[in-house]
C-alpha cells in the first residue's frame, strides 16, 4: 500500500511538472495573485500562510446565481493554477522574511516581529513578490496580554449547518446558492462573540479544501461570526492533503500546534458529533489536561438517540479522569450556560445567545432554501 501511495504522489508531481513546462512555453503560469490567508501573532512572532496563483479565484456568492452558474464557478474555483518556487517577501511589525512558494504554490512562514504590538485585535502584514510587486495586505490576529483563553472551533456542523460531512459540504457550499443561503448553527455568532470577549483569539479548523477559503470567510462575515485564522487542507496527493490523508487527524495536529504556541492560554475546543471531533479533542484533553478549559461537542441530531451519541459519550467517559469538562450539547444556549458557570463567558451574555438561537431557528433550513431556489428556478420567466 505504501508503494502504491508513493507511486501516486510521484505521478502527481510529474504531471504537475509537465503542465508547468507546457504553461511556460505558452507564457502562462506566471504569478498574478497572492491569496494571503489570515495569520496570527503575539509579542514574539508571526505565522503567515498563503498561496501564489496564476489567476485570482473565480466565482463567488452572487445573489442571482443559478445552479448552472454555481456549477461553472465550482469548476473554476477547484481548477486553481498554483505557481511553485516563487520568491516572496513577507513583512510584519518591523520583521521581514524571504521565502519561496512550495511545489503547490503555498507559503507557510513564521518569523520574529520586532516592533511593538498595536492595541488592536487585527493588524496587517504585507506579502509581495520578492521584487515588491503584487503588494498584498495579509490580516493578522494579534494574541495580546488581555487574552485569557483561546478557542479552537471546527466549521462543518459546528458553526455551519450542513447535515453532511467532508467533500459534500464543499459541494453544497457552492451549489446551493453559495454562502448567502447557508444557515449557521443557532446562536453561533452571539456565543462566539461572548467567547471572544477580552480579545480571546478564535481559530477555525476544517477538512474542507483551501479553494473554499473565501466562501467560508464570506459566510462568517454575512452571519456576524467573529473572524479568525482558518486552517484547511489542500486537494492533492501529498501527505496531509485532502484526498490522501484518512480521517481528520490534521485537526488535532493543528490544535496541538496552537496549544503549544501559546502556553499561557487555556483552551476551549468546539466540534460536532458528525465527524471525529470527540475522539480528537479527547486526545487533546489527555495530552494537555491542565490547559483545556472545556470541550463542547454539538449533537448533529439532538432529537434522536444515535450511534454517534454513544460514540461521543464514550469519549466523554474516557476524559473524566483528566478533569477536563467535556459535554455533548444540543445548541449554543447550552454551551453559553456551561461556559458561564466556568467563568469562560460573562453570564450577562446568555440572554443574547438565547435570543439569537430563537432567531436562527426561525430561518429556513438548508433543505428549505434548496427547495425555494428550485421553485424559483422553475418558475416561468426565471
Amino acid at each position: 500500500m505504501q508503494h502504491l501511495k508513493s507511486s501516486v504522489i510521484d505521478a502527481d508531481d510529474h504531471l504537475d511538472a509537465m503542465w508547468r513546462r507546457f504553461d511556460a512555453r505558452l507564457g502562462r503560469g506566471k504569478p498574478r495573485h497572492l491569496a494571503a490567508y489570515r495569520g496570527f501573532a503575539d509579542e514574539n512572532g508571526v505565522e503567515l500562510i498563503g498561496r501564489v496563483l496564476a489567476e485570482k479565484p473565480q466565482g463567488g456568492p452572487l445573489e442571482d446565481a443559478g445552479w448552472w452558474d454555481n456549477l461553472l464557478d465550482t469548476y473554476r474555483r477547484f481548477e486553481s493554477d498554483e505557481v511553485p518556487d516563487v520568491p516572496l517577501r513577507l513583512q510584519f511589525r518591523g520583521g521581514a522574511l524571504e521565502v519561496r512558494s512550495d511545489h503547490e504554490g503555498y507559503w507557510n512562514a513564521r518569523f520574529d516581529a520586532t516592533g511593538a504590538m498595536s492595541d488592536l485585535l487585527w493588524d496587517n502584514a504585507i506579502a509581495s513578490l520578492a521584487d515588491g510587486s503584487l503588494l498584498t495586505p495579509q490580516p493578522v490576529l494579534q494574541v495580546g496580554p488581555r487574552a485569557r483563553i483561546g478557542i479552537i472551533s471546527d466549521i462543518d456542523d459546528t458553526i455551519l449547518h450542513s447535515g453532511i460531512t467532508d467533500w459534500k459540504t464543499a459541494a453544497q457550499l457552492t451549489f446551493l446558492h453559495n454562502a448567502r443561503t447557508r444557515k449557521p448553527l443557532a446562536g453561533v455568532a452571539a456565543l462566539y462573540r461572548a467567547l471572544q470577549a477580552q480579545r480571546n483569539p478564535i481559530f477555525y479548523v476544517s477538512s474542507s479544501p483551501w479553494n473554499l477559503y473565501d466562501l467560508l470567510e464570506d459566510f462568517m462575515e454575512l452571519n456576524g461570526i467573529p473572524l479568525g485564522p482558518i486552517h484547511l487542507r489542500d486537494i492533492g496527493t501529498d501527505t496531509g492533503k485532502f484526498i490522501k490523508t484518512p480521517g481528520h487527524a490534521h485537526k488535532l495536529e493543528r490544535a496541538i500546534q496552537l496549544i503549544e504556541r501559546f502556553p499561557r492560554l487555556r483552551w476551549v475546543l468546539l466540534g460536532d458529533s458528525g465527524q471525529a471531533d470527540a475522539e480528537l479533542y479527547a486526545e487533546a484533553a489527555r495530552m494537555f489536561r491542565d490547559r483545556i478549559a472545556a470541550i463542547y461537542i454539538r449533537d448533529v441530531d439532538p432529537d434522536a438517540d444515535s450511534p454517534r451519541d454513544l460514540s461521543v459519550d464514550g469519549y466523554i467517559h474516557r476524559v473524566e479522569g483528566t478533569g477536563v469538562p467535556m459535554l455533548r450539547v444540543a445548541d449554543s444556549a447550552a454551551i453559553a450556560r456551561h461556559a458561564a458557570s466556568l467563568g469562560l463567558v460573562d453570564g450577562a451574555t446568555i440572554a443574547a445567545v438565547d435570543a439569537e438561537v430563537a432567531r436562527d431557528r426561525a430561518r429556513p433550513t438548508l433543505g428549505e432554501a434548496a427547495l425555494a431556489e428550485a421553485v424559483d428556478s422553475a418558475a416561468p420567466g426565471s
